[in-house]
C-alpha cells in the first residue's frame, strides 16, 4: 500500500539530520518501564525542543509581568515578546496583519468563538452549518450548540471507505441557507488530507465564508492563508512543538470587525462605564484578560524551531515514515489499516483482530512505546467503520524508522500473548 502526500516546499533535505533533532529534545532520552521511550503519540501532542523549554523559563525568570497595561521596564519587554511571537505566526502563515491573529488556549477555544460570536450573529431558524463526518469533537459540539440555540441545522458531509470526503456529496449541501462550512485540513483519526483548496472554492462560489481546523495540518504541511483563501483558521501550539494551553485563530479583519466580543474584561475593552462600553481594535477585542504570555513566547520560538529546520523538510521526512510504517504493518497478522486514502499526513490507525485497542496500548506501553488508543475525540468515524476504537500510531519530525521497527516487533508479540 503506498500512500501519497501533498508536495512539500523543500528547504534542504541534505540538512536534515534526525539524530541531531532529537538531541534538541530532552524526553525523548526517557526510559519508560526500563525501556527506551518510543513516543508515537504526536497527533494527541508533540514533545518541546530545549529552546521552547528555556524560553518559559526564561519569562518567568527575566521578564515575568503582565503586558499591554504597564509602564515599567518590566511589562515592556514581556509586551514586545508577546507581540512578537504574534507577529512570527502572521509570517509563518502568511497572514495580511498581525491584528488578524488571535491567540486563545488552543484550537478548540478559537472554534467556539466562532461559532459563539459569527455563529450566534449570523445564524437564525432553518439556516445551516456543514461540517463533516470526520471532525474532531471541537469541531463539532460547539457547532451543535449554537444550531441547537438558534434552531438552525447542522449538515454533514459524508466519508468514502478509504476516509475521503465525498466531495459530489458537499456541493449537493451548500445551498443560500449555508452560513458557514467548518472542515478539518487532516484528520486526526483517518490520516487524510483533505482538498481545502477545492471545499474553499465551491463554498466562496456561493458568497459562504469557510474555517478551516489546521490543528493536525500545521505541523505538517506548509499553510499560507492567502492563498487558501480561507476566513478561519486554528490551530494549536502543542501541535506544532509548542506550549500546551496557547492557540491561535486566525480571521479575516471584515470578518474579525462584524463579530462581537466573545469574553467580557480587561484588555478588550476601549472605554467602560456603567451605560456603555467601547471595544478595543483588533486583535485586542478577542483577548480578554491576562493571557497565556508564556505560552505564546513559547509558541513563537517553536515556529522559530519549526522554520529553521525547514516545514518541507519535515513532511518529507514524516512522508517517508508513513510510507515505511504502512508497509512494516502488513506482516502483522489480523492487522487493518482504518484510513487509507490517497492523501495522509502521518497518521497511521489500525485494528488488529481478536484484540481491543486498550489492550493493545497496555501492552506496548510495557514495551515502553506510547500510542493512542480509543475514538479519538472522533466517534462518528468510528461509526461509520463500526469498529469502537482504534490504536493509533502518529509520527513526528523526530521519530526513525527504527522506531516504527520497534513498534511492529511489540505488536507481533502481542500476537503471539493473544494467540
Amino acid at each position: 500500500m503506498t500512500v501519497k502526500a501533498q508536495t512539500p516546499v523543500i528547504t534542504n533535505p541534505s540538512l536534515y539530520d534526525v539524530e541531531a533533532i532529537r538531541k534538541d529534545f530532552p524526553i525523548l532520552q526517557t526510559y519508560v518501564h526500563g525501556k527506551p521511550l518510543v513516543y508515537l503519540d504526536n497527533a494527541a501532542t508533540s514533545q518541546k525542543p530545549i529552546s521552547v523549554i528555556r524560553k518559559a523559563q526564561e519569562y518567568y525568570s527575566t521578564m515575568n509581568s503582565n503586558i499591554h497595561r504597564g509602564v515599567h521596564a518590566l511589562s515592556g519587554v514581556s509586551t514586545e515578546a508577546f507581540e512578537t511571537a504574534r507577529i512570527k505566526i502572521k509570517k509563518f502563515i502568511n497572514a495580511l496583519g498581525k491584528n488578524e491573529i488571535i491567540f486563545t488556549r488552543g484550537a478548540t477555544e478559537s472554534i467556539n468563538l466562532v461559532a459563539q460570536t459569527f455563529g450566534r450573529s449570523n445564524l437564525n431558524e432553518g439556516d445551516e452549518v456543514i461540517i463533516s463526518e470526520m471532525e474532531h469533537h471541537s469541531n463539532i459540539v460547539p457547532w451543535q450548540l449554537i444550531c441547537n440555540e438558534k434552531k438552525a441545522k447542522l449538515k454533514v458531509i459524508p466519508i468514502n471507505d478509504d476516509g475521503e470526503l465525498i466531495l459530489e456529496e458537499y456541493e449537493k449541501l451548500l445551498s443560500d441557507r449555508t452560513k458557514i462550512v467548518s472542515v478539518v485540513y487532516c484528520s486526526n483519526s483517518l490520516g487524510t488530507v483533505n482538498p481545502v483548496r477545492k471545499i474553499i472554492k465551491a463554498a466562496h462560489k456561493k458568497g459562504i465564508p469557510v474555517l478551516i481546523d489546521a490543528a493536525q495540518a500545521v505541523n505538517h504541511l506548509h499553510i499560507d492563508v492567502q492563498e487558501l483563501d480561507c476566513d478561519f483558521l486554528v490551530f494549536s501550539g502543542h501541535k506544532i512543538y509548542g506550549p500546551t494551553g496557547i492557540g491561535v485563530l486566525y480571521g479575516k479583519v471584515n470578518l474579525l470587525d462584524s463579530m462581537p466580543p466573545y469574553q467580557g474584561g480587561g484588555d478588550m475593552i476601549s472605554k467602560v462605564t456603567f451605560e456603555k462600553t467601547t471595544y478595543n481594535e483588533l486583535p485586542h477585542k478577542f483577548e480578554a484578560g491576562t493571557p497565556n504570555i508564556a505560552g505564546a513566547i513559547g509558541l513563537g520560538e517553536a515556529i522559530d524551531y519549526v522554520s529553521r529546520i525547514g516545514i518541507g523538510n519535515i513532511s518529507l521526512h514524516e512522508k517517508e515514515l508513513l510510507d515505511y510504517a504502512t508497509e512494516a504493518v502488513q506482516s502483522v497478522p489480523g492487522l487493518k489499516i482504518i484510513g487509507t486514502a490517497s492523501e495522509k499526513v502521518s497518521v497511521l490507525s489500525f485494528v488488529l483482530d481478536d484484540v481491543h485497542p486498550h489492550d493493545i496500548g497496555t501492552f506496548l506501553d510495557f514495551e515502553g512505546i506510547a500510542i493512542r488508543t480509543g475514538h479519538h475525540c472522533t466517534q462518528p468515524v468510528m461509526d461509520r467503520f463500526k469498529i469502537p476504537a482504534t490504536s493509533r500510531a502518529s509520527f513526528a519530525m523526530y521519530n526513525t524508522t527504527e522506531e516504527i521497527d520497534v513498534l511492529v516487533n511489540g505488536l507481533n508479540k502481542i500476537i503471539k500473548v493473544f494467540g
